[in-house]
Order: structure tokens, then C-alpha cells, then sequence
């Protein structure tokens, strides 16, 4: 596979980073309706063309978007209920519990104990009454049918887990363990039932969910998705597609995934991720990728390919170990997997996630591939012999960020500074002994990166306590939340000076770049 000249990124533009669950919303977490509108509309009125979320499944142990339950389907926590008590399917006392939830962060004990209710509630509403439709998502049977290759096996995968207690897949009896087409017919009642229901959240979370991206392409934002490399072992893709997947006869895996020891953590990272069976893969013409990267692009204008280093090598963890040290490097399918991609999606706009510490044949891999990577401001001290994320050393086709979903706010590592970094990065930011995160979001939108990304933290100028998540610990992720109120804030006082930024670096998106000189026209 040859080089590519240049990747897909030829304009300069401004994204900013929310998380669905982030976003203001009565129910306990953020959702699809009014918070997201209004968050599009700041988004367009500061000139910023992209939207970056993370992962948007169903969220199993732990709430992680990057553990889900399925790679297809959406988050049902995610769906507006604001919208079925106006068509009568729900009432205002139904929700009375969600709305009692807090709102500057995520309860997920608390509202997986009342949510699920009020959608069964809602569901069954929808059946008594005979309907096919909730205004304005289209038709429900219509729904089912063109999604029936991925909807029919995750409903029943999340029925047959609700029936069996919350076990694993791998744990219910064994005329369960392997997904078939006739499976239905063999279900229990209760089963069946919660798989109706389940069909109709993902009715209702689509449905919203391309209203929504509607509402945001009218108004100039586009979204960049999130696709995780690996999916979850106690997921419906695993369940349906055992042969992708390096399992044994019990489905149990032979080997899960990781990272070694980093910055992030001296023990590695233990994801428990199945690995790939790439020789099957690559016998099937990479399919299940094909398919999954295709459905990916109905949902998002551009995808960010989660741990792109794993398609050129792959940290493989022995089953059963209890942390990421005793794994080893193994080959991924390389070039001739994004040789296939390119032919199946030529116009297929992704960003290498290429973070960690990464060798040259990632990044031959990357080039060959035609994929614009990541620069971290925060990665560029004190870890990385190269610095190849200060600032000055970025390449114009390059993703820039303050910090992503697993970094600290910039406020809070700016406060965390001493010393003589603290005194090298004031200088080189020309911070002045502030902590504020704006002069290095200034700084990242002044790159020649192409494309930069700021967290809302950061818009936000949040302290630590705000950080979304902390790799290799267990507690306390992804609950961080934004309220309607600190919106409105960053509408009144921030707004003006991030347009004028925007504008100021040339980041409107509204031309491509070219190396040549002409004169004005006049």
C-alpha cells in the first residue's frame, strides 16, 4: 500500500468535546433533546464545525463508553423521555424519580434502578396503543426491518441477560451461548417480551439521534464519532460473531487486550477485551470491519479510530492474568486492512488515535493509511524523549487537543505543575503565573494542526475535579456533567472571544488550503 500525499483534512477548523452523558438534561444524565440543541447552537455561534462524543452504546459494568454492549446499537439512557410525555406514552409523575437525580454529575446506581422502568412503562404504552410511530421518528416497523441484521440479535442478547440475572453471555445455559437465526422462537416469554422493548429504545434513541444531527448539519456542526478498537467480551457483537474472535469452545477468550506499563499506569492497562482472530478477518475480506466502520458513517461525519496502534501491533494478555505486565507485542493486520477499507469507504474521513508510546511503523502505518493522528498539549512534558507534542514540532495534518477524554482539565494540570515545569510551561504559554486554561486553548487553535479539539472542561476553565476520566483506576468515571446554567455562562462571557479566535486562525472551515501565493483581489 502506498503512501497517500495527504489525508482527507485540507480545511482548518475547531471541534469542541462533550460526551452525550455530559450534557444539561432533567433525567439524570444527558440526553438528545433540548441540552443538545442548545449546545449545538453555542457550538455554531462560535464558528465551531465539529462536535467530538465519545462511544454513544449501551454502557455495561464499570459505565464506560469503551465497554459496551453493543458497538451498533445506541445508549437507551441517552433518549429525550421529554418527548413521550408530550405524545402521552409517559407522564410527568412517571419521570418524578429521574428529575430528583442530580444534575452536575451521573448516578448510574440510582438511575438504572428508575430508568429502565419508565421506559417499559413508555414501551408498554406505545403497544396498548396500537402505534407504529412517535411523531416525527418515522415508522417503528420500518425501523425494524431495515435494521434487522444487528437490532434482532442485540435484543434478544440484552433479554436472554436480563432473564439470566445480569450473567454473562458465557455463563447462561449452553443452548444460549451461540446466537442463531432461529434463537427467537426458543426464548422465554418474559424474554420475548423484553426483547419488544428493547427494539423499541432503539427506535426511540435513533430516532432522536438523527433529528438531532439534522438540527446540528443545519446549523454548519458536524460530529466526530468514536470507534473503539476492541469490543466488550460480554457484548452482542462478541455473542453473534463468536468466529471474529480468539475464543475458546465455551467462548471464554484465549488472550484480552491492553496496554503496557505507561504513563498512566505502572501495571499496564488490563482491558479483558477479546482479540481479534485477524486470519479470519482477513479470509472474510474484513467484513464485520467493513460493516461496522459503514454503519459507523451513517451515524458520524467523521469517526476517530480508538488505539490505532493495535491495527500495526497489539499488546496480547494471557486469560486470567490479573494485570498488563506479562503481555507481549503481536503483529495486526497492518496496511492490507486499510487497503481493504480504503476501497470499501474511498471517502471515509477517520483521525488515528495514535497516542502512547508509538514507534516508526505506526506512523509509516498512518501515512500509508492517509490518516491525519493526535497531539496532546499535556503529553509534551515530561514523558516523550522526542516532545513530538510541543506545540512547534506539530504537523499541519494533525489533530490538536488541550487534553482528551482521559486526560486531567487543563486548569487542573496547570494547578498540578511545580518547579521547573511548572516554569517551562508558563513561558513557553506566556501564562504569567495564571492556572487558566485559555491561553493554552489560544495556543492549540494558533498550531497549524488543522483541526483542534477542546474539551468543554476546558471552555469551561474546571479545576481537576471536572476530569471526565482517569485511566487505570475503577471509580468515580464518566459521571462528570455540565449544567444548562454553565452554558449559558460560556454564552455570555466566552462566546465572543472563541468566535474571534476561530475567525482570527483561519479555523471557519470555509476554505481549502492551498501552498501557493496570489495576489489580492480587489
Amino acid at each position: 500500500m502506498a503512501a497517500k500525499a495527504t489525508s482527507w483534512l485540507n480545511t482548518r477548523t475547531a471541534g469542541v468535546l462533550a460526551h452525550l452523558s455530559t450534557l444539561p438534561g432533567e433525567y439524570g444524565i444527558g440526553n438528545l433533546g433540548r441540552g443538545a440543541r442548545s449546545f449545538v447552537d453555542f457550538l455554531s455561534e462560535a464558528g465551531v464545525r465539529y462536535w467530538q462524543i465519545c462511544p454513544i452504546g449501551p454502557t455495561g459494568y464499570g459505565d464506560s463508553p469503551y465497554q459496551l454492549f453493543s458497538g451498533r446499537a445506541g445508549n437507551p439512557y441517552f433518549i429525550d423521555l421529554g418527548e413521550l410525555i408530550a405524545d402521552g406514552f409517559l407522564t410527568k409523575a412517571d419521570v418524578a424519580g429521574l428529575r430528583k437525580l442530580p444534575a452536575d454529575t451521573v448516578d448510574y446506581g440510582r438511575l438504572y434502578e428508575t430508568f429502565w422502568g419508565v421506559l417499559a412503562k413508555a414501551h408498554d404504552a406505545f403497544a396498548t396503543a396500537k402505534a407504529d410511530q412517535v411523531d416525527g421518528l418515522g415508522s417503528f416497523a420500518d425501523f425494524r426491518r431495515e435494521e434487522e441484521s444487528w437490532l434482532v440479535p442485540f435484543t434478544q442478547f440484552m433479554a436472554l441477560k436480563n432473564h439470566f440475572g445480569g450473567w454473562p453471555w458465557t455463563m447462561w445455559p449452553e443452548q444460549y451461548r451461540t446466537w442463531s437465526p432461529g434463537l427467537g422462537a426458543a426464548l422465554p416469554a418474559s424474554a420475548k417480551r423484553d426483547a419488544e422493548r428493547h427494539a423499541f429504545y432503539q427506535y426511540l434513541f435513533f430516532g432522536q439521534w438523527r433529528r438531532l444531527r439534522r438540527y446540528a448539519q443545519e446549523r454548519g456542526v458536524g460530529v466526530i464519532g468514536d470507534v473503539p478498537i476492541f469490543v466488550a467480551l460480554d457484548s452482542a457483537d462478541t455473542w453473534q460473531n463468536r468466529a471474529v474472535f480468539r475464543l475458546d469452545p465455551q467462548g471464554q477468550p484465549l488472550v484480552v487486550a491492553g496496554v503496557p506499563p505507561d504513563y498512566f499506569s505502572a501495571q499496564g492497562q488490563l482491558w479483558g477485551n477479546p482479540l481479534y482472530d485477524w486470519e479470519h478477518l482477513q479470509r472474510t475480506g474484513y467484513t464485520w470491519w467493513i460493516d461496522r466502520l459503514k454503519a459507523a458513517f451513517e451515524l458520524y461525519d467523521i469517526i476517530r479510530l480508538d488505539h490505532f496502534r493495535g491495527f500495526d501491533t497489539y499488546w496480547e494478555i494471557p486469560a486470567g492474568a490479573t494485570d498488563a505486565c506479562g503481555g507481549r507485542w503481536r503483529k495486526g493486520p497492518g496496511a492490507a486492512f486499510f487497503k481493504v477499507v480504503s476501497d470499501a469507504l474511498p471517502e471515509a474521513r477517520i483521525i488515528a488515535e495514535d497516542l502512547g508510546y508509538i514507534g516508526p511503523d505506526v506512523v509509516e502505518l498512518r501515512r500509508k493509511a492517509g490518516l491525519p493522528g493526535m497531539k496532546i498539549v499535556q503529553f509534551a512534558y515530561g514523558h516523550d524523549a522526542h516532545n513530538v507534542n510541543l506545540p512547534h514540532f506539530y504537523p499541519p495534518d494533525s489533530v490538536a487537543y488541550t487534553g482528551t477524554h482521559d486526560n486531567i482539565t487543563t486548569r487542573g494540570w496547570l494547578e498540578s505543575l511545580s518547579g521547573a515545569s511548572s516554569a517551562q510551561i508558563d513561558a513557553y504559554f506566556h501564562l504569567g503565573g495564571s492556572r487558566s486554561a485559555w491561553p493554552i486553548i489560544r495556543h492549540v487553535l494558533s498550531t497549524v494542526s488543522r483541526l483542534a479539539v477542546i474539551p468543554v472542561q476546558d471552555l469551561l476553565d474546571l479545576p481537576a475535579g471536572a476530569t471526565f476520566n482517569r485511566p487505570g483506576t475503577s471509580g468515580g468515571n464518566w459521571q462528570w456533567r455540565f449544567s444548562a446554567q454553565q452554558l449559558a455562562g460560556l454564552n455570555g462571557e466566552k462566546l465572543a472571544t472563541l468566535r474571534e479566535w476561530i475567525r482570527l486562525y483561519d479555523r471557519c472551515g470555509d476554505r481549502a488550503l492551498v501552498e501557493y501565493s496570489e495576489p489580492l483581489k480587489h
